[in-house]
C-alpha cells in the first residue's frame, strides 16, 4: 500500500523554506535532516533543537520509545516520527506496537503491562478525549508539564485543554465527515439521512471497532445529533446504525484506505484529516471525495506519559516535541487542527500551502464538542448498547458476525 509519504515530502521542504521568511533572520530550530522507515514508508526527519538538551540526553541514555496505537498515516504521525528519531538520534529504537489498536486498548496495554519494562509497555499513549479522564481515575498517566505548558489555551473546541495537574493535554482534533471513493459511488451521500437510502447498499463502514475504537464511537455520537439526539442522549445514534444494518447499507468491517479503495467499504465515517491523508494517498487516485455533514461533531485526542512508563525520558522529548512548532505543523500538514493553531497563525509560522490542508474554519466553528462528562457517558452508552440495538460485531476483515 502506497501511502501520502511523496506528499508529505514535498511539503517538508515548503516548511523549512517558510520558516526561513518568516523568522526575520532568526536561525531555524531544525538544523539536521535524515530519512526515516516505517512500515516500509519513507520520511524525512528534522532536529527539533528546541527540546531541553538534558531530556535528549536522558531519553539517550534509557534507549528505546514506546508509543502504541499510532498508525503513520494517521494526522501525518509518520514524519513525527521522523523527527523524533532524528533528535534523540539513531541509538533510541523507535518503538511502535499494536498500531491499528483503539483507545480502550491503549489504556488496557498500560495496566496490562504496568509491572513490566519490555517493549510491550507503552511509554506514552493517545487517546480521544474521554479516555483522558478515564486514564486519570485508572492511575494510567504521570503528571508532565511541560515547557509548552504555559502556552497552552485554556480552551479547544470550547472544551479544557488540559488536566489542571498536568496528565493530560490536547494536541489536535477534527470533525467527523464522509469520506467516499468516487470511482465506486459516483453520487455520494451529503447528511446523515442520505446514507440510508437503497443506492448505499452494502457501502458504509466505520473507520474502528465501536465497543473500542474512539473514532467510530464519535461516528455513532454524530449520527445521534442528526437523528433527534443531542449531546446527553446518544440513543438515537445507535437506533440509526441498528437501521443502517437493517437496511443492508452498513458493511461491519473496519473501513482502511486498502478496502476503501479497493471498493469494499467505499463510504467511511473518519475525522476529516485522516479522510484527508487517504485522499491525498497516490495522488488522489481513485478519486476520494470528503464531505462535511451537518450537524456534525468535533472530536479532540490527547496525549499523556504512562504512569508506568518504562522510559519516561523519552516519554517526555516525544511530548515536549509533538508540542513544538514543527510537530505541531506535521498534524497540519495531515489535515488536523492543532492546539497552538492560533498562536502560530499569529506569528505567521503556518505556510499557506499547510494552512490549505485545515478545513473552512467555518466549518470548525460549527461543530460541536461534547464535554468529558458527556463524552464518559456517551462512550458508556455506546459501548454498552451497540451489541443489543445494532447486534453486530465490527471486525477487522473478512465476513460480518453477528453479535452474540
Amino acid at each position: 500500500m502506497l501511502t501520502k509519504k511523496f506528499l508529505f515530502q514535498s511539503v517538508a521542504l515548503l516548511i523549512v523554506a517558510a520558516f526561513v521568511l518568516t523568522a526575520c533572520g532568526a536561525k531555524p530550530a531544525q538544523t539536521q535532516t535524515s530519512s526515516f522507515t516505517y512500515a516500509g514508508n519513507q520520511y524525512t526527519g528534522m532536529t527539533v533543537s528546541s527540546i531541553p538538551s538534558n531530556l535528549v540526553t536522558a531519553c539517550q541514555k534509557e534507549g528505546m520509545l514506546t508509543i502504541i496505537a499510532t498508525p503513520d498515516n494517521w494526522a501525518n504521525y509518520g514524519e513525527i516520527f521522523a523527527d523524533f528519531q532524528t533528535t534523540v538520534g539513531p541509538t533510541v529504537k523507535f518503538n511502535s506496537i499494536a498500531p491499528n489498536d483503539g483507545s480502550a486498548d491503549e489504556l488496557a496495554a498500560i495496566q496490562t503491562f504496568k509491572g513490566t519494562t519490555g517493549p510491550q509497555a507503552p511509554d506514552v499513549v493517545d487517546v480521544g478525549y474521554a479516555y483522558g479522564a478515564q486514564g486519570v481515575a485508572a492511575g494510567d498517566y504521570q503528571p508532565y508539564k511541560g515547557t509548552f505548558w504555559s502556552k497552552l489555551p485554556a480552551k479547544t473546541l470550547g472544551i479544557d485543554t488540559y488536566d489542571p495537574n498536568g496528565l493530560w493535554s490536547i494536541g489536535y482534533y477534527g470533525i467527523m465527515v464522509f469520506e467516499t471513493n468516487t470511482s465506486v459511488v459516483q453520487n455520494p451521500p451529503k447528511n446523515w439521512s442520505d446514507l440510508l437510502t437503497p443506492q448505499y447498499k452494502g457501502d458504509v463502514a466505520l473507520a474502528g471497532d465501536p465497543l473500542s475504537s474512539n473514532q467510530a464511537i464519535m461516528a455513532v455520537y454524530a449520527a445521534a445529533l442528526a437523528n433527534g439526539g443531542s449531546l446527553d442522549n446518544v440513543q438515537p445514534g445507535l437506533n440509526f446504525f441498528a437501521s443502517l444494518n437493517k437496511a443492508g447499507n452498513f458493511v461491519p468491517v473496519i473501513a482502511k484506505i486498502g478496502t476503501i479503495t479497493q471498493g469494499a467499504t467505499p463510504i467511511e465515517l473518519a475525522w476529516n484529516y485522516n479522510a484527508y491523508g487517504d485522499q491525498v494517498t497516490d495522488g488522489n487516485n481513485p478519486k476520494i471525495e470528503i464531505d462535511y455533514p451537518s450537524p456534525s461533531i468535533g472530536g479532540a485526542y490527547v496525549q499523556a506519559i504512562s504512569a508506568y512508563a518504562p522510559h519516561p525520558n523519552c516519554a517526555k522529548v516525544w511530548i515536549e516535541l509533538i508540542h513544538t512548532d514543527e510537530g505541531q505543523l506535521d498534524w497540519i500538514k495531515g489535515g488536523a487542527s492543532v492546539v497552538s493553531e492560533a498562536d502560530m497563525l499569529s506569528r505567521g509560522v503556518v505556510p499557506a500551502a499547510v494552512k490549505a490542508n485545515l478545513p473552512d474554519p467555518k466549518i470548525l466553528a460549527a461543530a460541536v464538542a461534547p464535554t468529558v462528562d458527556q463524552l464518559t457517558a456517551a462512550k458508556a452508552a455506546i459501548t454498552s448498547g451497540w451489541p443489543s440495538v445494532v447486534g453486530v460485531k465490527v471486525n477487522p476483515a473478512g465476513a460480518p458476525t453477528a453479535t452474540p
